[in-house]
């Protein structure tokens, strides 16, 4: 990200003329002169063309195969952005992820004449994916078992990487070649539709070609081990058996997620921070933090968030917001019981770009911070998580079934998210505020409050398809006061959160 994130429009409006005058000519002439790549994207053009032309009753066995697609990206895709499918066919999948604007692209003439006519209130248009004309930035680029098809991967993709603004997110598929076999069987069966020879492409392919093309990739995962709509069998199959070791390398369909790679330019402007500080007996450890608090960013405030405290938490921090006249401070009396209501009382109040979660209970040492920010600013994280479990400890700073507890969070969590997660439970944790609205908007999709504010930012994060990066820091023993946390009945709790998770995230 080369510049500060803020919530705004990238490129198109809705009055906006999508298509360019022509491409580059460059690339035109480098191709044109290519005579095996024109008789290539002939046969492809022809093919596709013939397809488009099948009767409607050919390939019915696909209809599952297609509407599983569409259910996976309806997942990961909100309504309401800005979407481009390149390889768009008949415009179905598109039109199932209720783009505010939509433009499907395809090879042939005539997908694009059937896609026009069934779905109207989309844009389509005939081009060759090696060079798109195309004007303006998506938030979404959605290529659809298209790079197994294409004569230069890498090519495409560098169109790709030319539509896109530094937040897009770019979602491919490719089928696995191990199901060769079976689907020219069902080919010749007139059970799917025809296709041609296809490019062999594995997912370390796939993430080499990303790179190469400036693209950055962020997690994959199989789906379709059953492609048939065959009850109860197809459910089994496609949202649990093919989660898990050695089914899933049986699966029919990759999918990824990448995004741009992160620009290296100095942001044009620090970005705003907000510091989210849930209290709660805490009233001894309030005057070191502001001692020890950096100070970084385009502007600081300190949001504390009291939350029915028995010591003199309260009336400390009225005392010290006075004294220390230089911050920006803002005091709440948390309406809510938890961490997690904190957190969210917090974040709400909040006035910065950039949100930052900081324990009052100083283990996670202040001076930490600005390496959060940095990360975000950067672009190499949309969400930085802090991480305890990388140096050493002192003896007092965690108990041992604590320890346990997280490291089985982290390893469930890592196999959940589909991105390492080494600590699910450190406190400290930071995001833009623009990604953090987008979260909350869509909390009620796991169905619950989180009570500690950590599985609410990393599953809404996973479920935004953000950059999740773990900052290992040095944890430290308290100092004053005593846990909040019950190891036990909030380690049952966490426990009933992460099958809930999982069911709506990894079994769907």
């Amino acid at each position: 990200m080369g510049s500060v994130h803020r919530r705004r429009s990238f490129g198109l409006q809705e009055d906006e003329d999508l298509m360019a005058d022509t491409p580059a000519p460059s690339t035109v002439r480098v191709y044109a002169a290519d005579e095996a790549f024109r008789a290539y994207e002939r046969e492809r053009r022809l093919h596709w063309d013939a397809v488009a032309r099948l009767p409607k009753g050919r390939g019915r066995w696909s209809v599952y195969y297609h509407r599983r697609l569409a259910d996976v990206c309806r997942l990961l895709v909100r309504p309401g952005l800005r979407v481009l499918e390149i390889g768009c066919g008949r415009g179905d999948l598109l039109a199932s992820l209720r783009p505010r604007i939509g433009l499907g692209v395809d090879l042939s003439g005539e997908m694009v004449a059937a896609a026009a006519k069934k779905h109207p209130e989309l844009r389509f248009a005939q081009a060759d994916a090696h060079f798109l004309p195309l004007a303006g930035e998506f938030d979404v680029v959605l290529l659809s078992d298209l790079l197994n098809d294409v004569w230069d991967v890498q090519r495409v993709l560098e169109e790709v990487r030319r539509v896109c603004h530094s937040r897009t997110r770019i979602l491919l598929t490719s089928y696995n070649r191990l199901w060769e076999p079976a689907l020219g069987l069902a080919d010749r069966l007139h059970m799917a539709r025809p296709t041609l020879y296809q490019n062999w492409l594995t997912v370390e392919d796939l993430r080499n070609l990303l790179s190469l093309a400036d693209l950055e990739f962020i997690r994959s995962w199989e789906e379709i081990l059953w492609p048939l709509g065959t009850p109860v069998l197809a459910r089994i199959a496609n949202s649990i058996l093919v989660r898990f070791w050695p089914l899933r390398h049986l699966a029919l369909t990759h999918f990824l997620v990448a995004r741009p790679t992160p620009a290296s330019a100095v942001p044009s402007r620090p970005a705003s921070v907000s510091i989210v500080v849930p209290a709660r007996n805490e009233a001894g450890n309030i005057p070191e933090l502001f001692r020890r608090l950096p100070r970084f960013g385009g502007g600081m405030e300190l949001v504390f968030v009291e939350g029915h405290s028995k010591d003199a938490t309260y009336e400390v921090l009225v005392e010290s917001i006075a004294r220390e006249a230089s911050w920006s401070c803002q005091l709440i009396r948390q309406n809510g019981v938890g961490k997690g209501d904190a957190v969210r009382e917090g974040f709400a109040r909040a006035r910065g770009e950039i949100l930052i979660i900081l324990d009052a209970d100083l283990t996670v040492p202040p001076e930490d911070l600005p390496r959060y920010y940095e990360a975000l600013v950067s672009g190499r994280a949309e969400l930085a998580n802090g991480v305890r479990l990388v140096y050493p400890m002192p003896g007092e700073a965690m108990r041992f079934f604590n320890l346990i507890g997280n490291k089985f969070f982290s390893l469930a969590f890592s196999w959940l998210l589909g991105q390492p997660v080494k600590d699910t439970l450190c406190g400290t944790k930071a995001l833009w505020k623009g990604d953090y609205e987008v979260i909350a908007e869509n909390r009620d999709y796991f169905g619950y409050a989180d009570p500690f504010g950590d599985f609410d930012l990393l599953l809404g994060a996973a479920k935004q398809n953000l950059k999740i990066v773990d900052i290992p820091v040095r944890y430290r023993s308290r100092v004053y006061g005593t846990t909040n946390i019950s190891r036990w009945r909030h380690g049952a709790l966490l426990l009933r959160m992460l099958l809930v998770a999982a069911r709506r995230l990894k079994f769907t």
